[in-house]
């Protein structure tokens, strides 16, 4: 297992290019935990699954629960991120500011994700 860690930088890209200079190309997110500054999130409108609402929020969430994986060295996250208000967003996370606290990806290579 693999853990990356992640500060004062953006969430995938750091992630992304810690697992190429571990040598991961394919693996399974196990468990991510932090906070983020900012982030990014998608989902699909009801009526047209092929498409993307993308929603950039530019406030602070504590990263809940992140589900993944590492495909020929593309990682692909969806994440809950709790918000102020008691409350939670998900979808599909293109991007994540780390900047006043931490992230920690813990990334269990594989054959086959």
């Amino acid at each position: 297992m693999h853990v990356f860690e992640v500060k004062n930088a953006e969430l995938v890209e750091s992630i992304t290019e810690q697992a190429k200079a571990a040598g991961v190309t394919d693996g399974v997110i196990v468990s991510l935990i932090g906070a983020a500054d900012s982030f990014t999130l998608s989902t699909m409108p009801a009526d047209d699954p092929s498409a993307d609402i993308v929603t950039d929020y530019d406030q602070p969430a504590e990263i809940v629960g992140v589900v993944g994986d590492i495909v020929g060295g593309v990682l692909h996250l969806h994440a809950t991120m709790a918000v102020e208000g008691d409350k939670g967003v998900a979808g599909h996370l293109h991007r994540a500011q780390i900047g006043h606290w931490f992230a920690r990806a813990y990334v269990l290579p594989s054959d086959v994700a």
